[in-house]
């Protein structure tokens, strides 16, 4: 696969993922608890969300109340409620910049500076992904918790709605998205001296060696003395035999 490719399946993974966020954020399906009294008639399905809840009966009769206070809601509930706004709000900008470093856009010049945009692209998207799975495994473990406990009454046993199991979803997504948009990575350096490269730079420091700029040529230089053409030399100085003493002195 191409780097073109990699990066558009990448976009469109991450752009699921972010989908499924938003999905899980607005469906009150966090929680859901079932009622069913002696009569049939008198049974209700209480759905729990991060910004309403609705009561359903038996009946088909389906009521809804927007959470006017966040005091009122769970702490998993209210960490919940940041913590997948925050999700949202870095998973839009990591795919929004994604357009940007596309190796198929114009938007900048060199190969380097857009794989550098794709890896911060990806590094967005994982840690909107980690935002996502955070409140979504924290709900799941308090609401399995508090249906295994016995001291919880039969009425208000809670079981995980099918907004925690998109959230899973989103996140699964978000991370394949993030990680392979990572995966564009900048180019290396040239290897000088293989084949299809070109020579390696050339510095100038003070210390390389300067071009002679002298001009060589045979010097001819006179003799010490003329040349006489009668074939015998004769020093200038004439040659004096060393004196012979005699050993007597010695004794």
């Amino acid at each position: 696969m191409g780097r073109i490719g990699k990066e558009v399946a990448g976009q469109v993974v991450s752009f699921v993922g972010l989908a499924l966020v938003a999905v899980s954020c607005g469906v009150p399906l966090w929680r859901v608890t079932t009622f069913i009294g002696a009569n049939i008639v008198t049974g209700q399905t209480v759905w729990d969300g991060l910004w309403m809840n609705c009561v359903m009966q038996s009946t088909g009769q389906m009521q809804c109340k927007i959470s006017d206070s966040v005091m009122r809601l769970s702490r998993d509930l209210q960490a919940a409620r940041a913590l997948v706004i925050i999700s949202l709000i870095f998973g839009f900008l990591g795919f929004i910049l994604t357009f940007i470093g596309a190796k198929c856009m114009g938007c900048l010049k060199t190969d380097s500076s857009r794989s550098k945009v794709m890896i911060l692209c990806g590094c967005l998207i994982i840690f909107s992904a980690v935002l996502i799975l955070i409140p979504v495994c924290w709900t799941a473990a308090i609401t399995i918790t508090d249906f295994q406990n016995p001291l919880t009454i039969e009425t208000q046993r809670r079981e995980i709605g099918a907004s925690i199991y998109i959230g899973w979803a989103a996140a699964v997504l978000l991370l394949i998205g993030g990680i392979v948009l990572t995966t564009s990575c900048p180019p290396q350096r040239p290897a000088y001296g293989y084949q299809g490269y070109g020579p390696p730079p050339m510095y100038q420091y003070p210390g390389a060696p300067m071009p002679n700029p002298a001009t060589y040529g045979p010097v001819y230089a006179p003799l010490s003395r003329p040349y006489s053409g009668t074939g015998s030399y004769a020093p200038s100085k004439p040659y004096v035999a060393p004196t012979v003493n005699s050993g007597r002195q010695y004794l």
